[in-house]
This record gives structure tokens, C-alpha cells and sequence, in this order.
């Protein structure tokens, strides 16, 4: 039988051609503008930066960086080893962990005195060992300059605590329990310039090296006689002076011309003279740079006396009637 002529499905299959050829089209196009954009626009891009590194990474001072790197990863295992038993550890002594075994093969600086230094508190020049219970004086570093030994349990202080210290210019050894000081221990002191003996237990006083500016022997159990006449005498820069709570029955003699503070109260001070501090031969002798004097506290009435003042420009303290 012959196919009837129907006007509908030729109009329709040339509808579907006309469709598949335009989107065949389109494809072609969008291919050709992705082509045409790679080859116009890829050459102008520059290249990505590659992925940048954990910015927590720890660098240390005078280290590279794959150092860093080993010490962070040594440090964060370290703590997790820790963290497993309840402890906690910082990063600073992580690395201090690390900085101390690479340094165990290093050896010490000359004249360094680990002993003395681990044991005190080493300074610029200055020593602190402070209420650390020593009982003698310790090896100091050369060129010590000031040494601060108060409250601790010395008894004696020998020649050869300060035969190599030439360089000291202040001891303080207040608060220790010293009963004897060796003939010479300061001799060679030549530049020491304050003193301090407070506190101890000392009858007599030790030989003064000559540039002393402030003595200090508070609180002892010093008598007259434990003080010898020219003590003082040679002692041209000495300024203060403290000798109170002791045990002296008379006013030391022979004092330096530059002295500006005197304490002698609660001594057992019963008389002086007219030249304890003036000069009797010389009545014009003005003792000018003399501040202060402290006798209160000693058995003597200071109105009895009035000769031995005349050269003073404050009276002294004490009693009076």
C-alpha cells in the first residue's frame, strides 16, 4: 500500500533536524571559546604559590630553619610523654631541656667558681650568699667586688678568705656568729671602703685596712680593751662610725679628724676626758666636720663633762641630769 502524504510530519522532521544541528553548533562554539581562552589568557597567569608551612613552627635565635623544625617536633613529643603523667611542661623548658644537654660537653670560663657561684648569687662584680647557713667564708670569684654574706653561721674569718681578693670595696657580714678574726684577714684589702661586723660576737676588733669610710660593729660584745689606741687613728677617710650595744667602758681614743657620725649607745661608758674628742692644749680646736654623737644608754651624766664638748658644735646624746 502506498504511504499517504501528511503535511504534519514533514513539517515536524524538519523541525528535529534544524534542533540537532543547532545544538551541535552551540557545542562546537562553546569548544572553540574554551580553546580560544586557554591559548589567549593561560600565558599571562603566573604560577600559584606552593602550599604555605604550618606558620607555628618555632624558630629559635642563632638556628635554622629545619633546626626549628627538629626542635619543635622533639618538643611536642616530649609532651605528650609528659601529658601521659599528669605533667605539664612549657615550651621554654622544653628547649631548655634541649639547650642543656648540647651544652654538658662544654667546659667553664676560667676563674669561674661554680661552686661558689651555684651555691651564692654571682653579680657584676658582687657576691650574695644570704642566709644560705654557711659557716665559713666561701671561695670567692677574683675581682669581686662586693660580698654580702649576712645571716648565716660563720665563726672565724681566716688570712686566706681574702689573701687573692684585692679588689673588694665592701663586706657585710652582719648577723653571723664571729668570734675570731686572724691578725691580717684585711690587710691586703687596699681599696675596701664599708665594713660591717654587726651582729656577731667579737671582744675585739681586728686591724682596719686605711681606707675605710663606714665601720660598722653594732651589737658585738667589744670591750675597751679589745680596741688598741691608734685603731683609728690612721683611718684619715673614716666617716661613720657604729659601736653601740657593746660592752666599752670608755670612749675610744686617737678618733680621725674626719669622722662625722659617732655611735656609742648602750656601752657601759662611765667617764671621758677633755680630749676624748677635743684637744685640751687648744681651746680654738673645732672638731668641724663631727654631726652626731650617741651615748644614751651608758651609765655617765654628760652635764659632768662639759670640757670635753667645748669643740663640738652639737652637744652628744645622752643624759644630762
Amino acid at each position: 500500500s502506498q504511504r499517504k502524504y501528511s503535511p504534519q510530519s514533514t513539517h515536524e522532521q524538519t523541525f528535529t533536524s534544524s534542533v540537532k544541528a543547532s545544538t551541535l553548533f552551540g557545542e562546537k562554539m562553546k569548544t572553540l571559546q574554551a580553546t580560544f581562552f586557554l591559548v589567549a589568557f593561560v600565558p599571562l597567569v603566573k604560577s600559584a604559590p606552593p602550599t604555605q608551612q604550618d606558620s607555628h613552627t618555632f624558630y629559635d635565635y642563632d638556628t635554622d630553619i629545619a633546626t626549628g623544625s627538629l626542635i619543635q617536633q622533639d618538643y611536642e613529643m616530649l609532651s605528650k610523654d609528659l601529658r601521659k603523667d599528669g605533667t605539664n611542661v612549657s615550651l621554654d623548658t622544653g628547649l631548655r631541656l634541649q639547650a642543656d644537654d648540647s651544652e654538658l660537653g662544654a667546659k667553664p670560663t676560667k676563674d669561674t667558681n661554680l661552686p661558689t657561684c651555684l651555691l651564692c648569687v654571682c653579680l657584676s662584680g658582687s657576691v650574695y650568699c644570704e642566709e644560705i647557713d654557711i659557716e665559713a667564708v666561701p671561695p670567692l670569684p677574683k675581682e669581686t667586688a662586693y660580698l654580702y654574706a649576712r645571716f648565716n653561721k660563720i665563726k672565724r674569718i681566716a688570712v686566706s678568705d681574702f689573701a687573692d681578693i684585692t679588689t673588694l670595696r665592701r663586706i657585710d657580714f652582719s648577723g653571723n656568729m664571729i668570734e675570731e678574726i686572724e691578725d691580717g684577714a684585711f690587710s691586703k684589702l687596699l681599696l675596701l671602703e664599708e665594713l660591717s661586723l654587726a651582729e656577731n660576737r667579737l671582744v675585739k676588733l681586728p686591724v682596719l685596712p686605711p681606707k675605710l669610710t663606714t665601720f660598722n660593729a653594732n651589737q658585738n660584745r667589744i670591750k675597751s680593751r679589745g680596741i688598741k689606741n691608734n685603731a683609728f687613728k690612721k683611718l684619715t677617710n673614716l666617716a661613720y662610725l657604729y659601736l653601740g650595744h657593746n660592752a666599752l667602758e670608755s670612749v675610744p681614743l686617737n678618733l680621725p679628724e674626719s669622722l662625722r657620725i659617732l655611735h656609742l649607745q648602750h656601752n657601759n661608758i662611765t667617764t671621758i676626758t677633755d680630749d676624748t674628742f677635743c684637744k685640751s692644749n687648744n681651746t680654738r680646736y673645732i672638731r668641724t666636720r663631727m654631726d652626731e654623737i650617741r651615748m644614751e644608754g651608758n651609765p655617765i651624766l654628760l652635764a659632768k663633762h662639759v670640757n670635753a664638748f667645748s669643740c663640738l658644735r652639737t652637744l652628744p646624746v645622752g643624759t644630762y641630769y
